[in-house]
């Protein structure tokens, strides 16, 4: 419940555009997920998870390479800026290398 009342806070000061889409992250106890949404048409533009990859990595590894592949098709579209939305989850481990691997993939926020 502390997750989603600090996720409605963080969503009534942010939302996301068709030029610069929020970059919604979640956590769940296995696996992560990335998505760019434009808030405005209520459109998911584009999403990423660990769910099927097969190569071995810490969790926080695949953390970052999802954040990387996030990056990469927000710039296939033709995306450089995106809002970071961490989802209510505190902002290190997995999430901060969500962020950091976008970061690194050439997004900006």
């Amino acid at each position: 419940m502390n997750r989603k009342r600090i996720h409605k806070k963080i969503r009534a000061k942010i939302q996301g555009t068709a030029l610069v889409p929020r970059l919604a992250v979640f956590r769940s106890t296995k696996y992560m997920y990335a998505q760019l949404i434009d808030d405005t048409k209520a459109v998911t533009l584009y999403a990423v998870s660990d769910i099927t990859k097969k190569e071995k990595h810490t969790k926080s590894e695949s953390a970052k390479i999802l954040g990387e592949e996030i990056a990469k098709k927000a710039k296939e579209g033709g995306i450089t800026k995106v809002v970071f939305d961490r989802g209510g989850f505190p902002y290190h481990g997995r999430v901060k290398a969500v962020a950091e691997g976008a970061r690194s993939g050439g997004l900006i926020f």
